[in-house]
């Protein structure tokens, strides 16, 4: 049992670790800085994860039609 909650615990913390790393690279991107400044007000005190989830939708959403 001990070792089935190590592994999910490390599991956790590489998903968050590839979260992190991939949020860095959609912020360099320059999709999403025509995104960003594209955006209302509103987006603009969005927290960074928001804003960067919400860019992820979008284009999904785009990239589905």
């Amino acid at each position: 049992m001990l070792s089935s909650t190590i592994s999910r615990n490390r599991k956790s913390e590489q998903n968050h670790e590839i979260w992190e790393h991939l949020k860095q690279a959609i912020a360099d991107c320059s999709g999403f800085k025509q995104w960003q400044s594209r955006q209302t007000k509103d987006h603009d005190f969005s927290p960074f994860e928001q804003q960067v989830r919400c860019y992820l939708r979008e284009t999904l959403e785009t990239l589905a039609y």
